[in-house]
């Protein structure tokens, strides 16, 4: 296994390394990061090329990276270090997403991060033409995160309510939720309201007091 993960590090970096910006192997898999603007290039190469040859994608995932490296609930940081952006492990943008693939030719998987460079509205290209499996993932990532996915046939949600408020994955998403609903007997209808419970506030491990949340605390 460590010399086909070996190959394949030194194919990626030969075949794709100026599109490549950063490189991590852990737990026996390899993770690269793939230039924004070339990632639809590289996808259909690490599908076709032969040296590759990854025909699955066997998950697609969108990840917020606002408070990556940070105790707390909302503000933190992208960044988890002073290095240089395009290390890995290093974020420059708030969200990515994130392509597991399977080589049935070769018997290995690869992991693929992709970022989307505009924090405010998050857009990568669909990648249904490359694997059609793509398509209620990238929906779901639609869903969840807020990323839009430019060329996808049918990018609407998929989890949520249609009249749903917000993108419950994001770290800035309230916990208790924008809007309750319930059913109303006098409009024999379900309808929408604000939120009636009180919103949570998650203690930071690190502040709490030893017996925090025990049974001793309770008078």
């Amino acid at each position: 296994m460590a010399a086909d993960l070996s190959t394949l590090r030194t194919d990626l970096t030969k075949l794709l390394g100026d599109k490549l910006t950063g490189m991590e192997e852990k737990l026996g898999e390899l993770t690269v990061v793939v230039r924004t603007d070339a990632m639809q290039e590289v996808l259909t190469r690490l599908r076709d090329s032969a040296e590759f040859r990854f025909e699955l994608m066997m998950d697609l995932c969108g990840v917020d990276y606002s408070t990556y490296g940070s105790d707390i609930s909302e503000g933190g940081a992208y960044f988890s270090s002073g290095d240089e952006p395009d290390s890995i492990g290093i974020h420059p943008c708030r969200f990515a997403v994130v392509y597991h693939l399977l080589s049935v030719t070769h018997n290995r998987r690869l992991r693929v991060r992709v970022y989307a460079l505009d924090d405010d509205f998050p857009l990568l290209p669909s990648v249904i033409d490359i694997w059609p499996s793509a398509n209620w993932y990238e929906r779901e990532a639609f869903d969840l995160y807020g990323i839009v996915f430019t060329g996808h046939p049918d990018l609407r949600r998929i989890l949520t309510d249609y009249g749903f408020v917000g993108n419950p994955f994001r770290k800035d998403f309230p916990l208790s939720g924008n809007v309750e609903m319930r059913y109303d007997p006098e409009q024999q209808r379900v309808v929408y309201q604000p939120v009636s419970i009180e919103p949570r506030e998650v203690t930071p491990r690190i502040v709490r007091e030893e017996n925090y949340a025990t049974n001793s605390e309770r008078k």
